[in-house]
């Protein structure tokens, strides 16, 4: 029964989440410094549905045996529940870190 009203629930929030429609959705802001074969990268974006993306990427140990791309960068996003939600990681050659928070009800 506890399974049943979990989904219940969840369904809920979906469809009471606006719909928005994907050719609709534009982007609003970009800014992009494009350094392949130089030592990294930088992105962000912006898109009209509250969507927002960056990432920084940095050449580590350039020209050695430990040579790795060590990534920063985060994206939020609006969650069928309306809330809105931030994950901030990091990757490197220990692996994929994010941490997610909720933002905004």
């Amino acid at each position: 029964m506890k399974t049943i009203l979990v989904l219940w629930t969840l369904a809920a929030g979906i469809l009471a989440a606006p719909q928005l429609n994907p050719n609709e959705i534009t982007i609003v802001k970009q800014d992009e410094v494009n350094n392949i074969g130089v030592g990294g990268y930088h992105f962000s974006y912006e898109q009209s549905d509250g969507q927002k993306r960056e990432e920084t990427a940095e050449l580590k140990n350039e020209g050695t045996d430990n040579e790795a791309m060590s990534v920063v960068g985060s994206f939020s996003f609006i969650a069928p529940d309306g809330h809105t939600y931030r994950v901030d990681y990091t990757a490197d050659e220990t692996g994929f870190h994010p941490t997610i928070n909720l933002v905004a009800k």
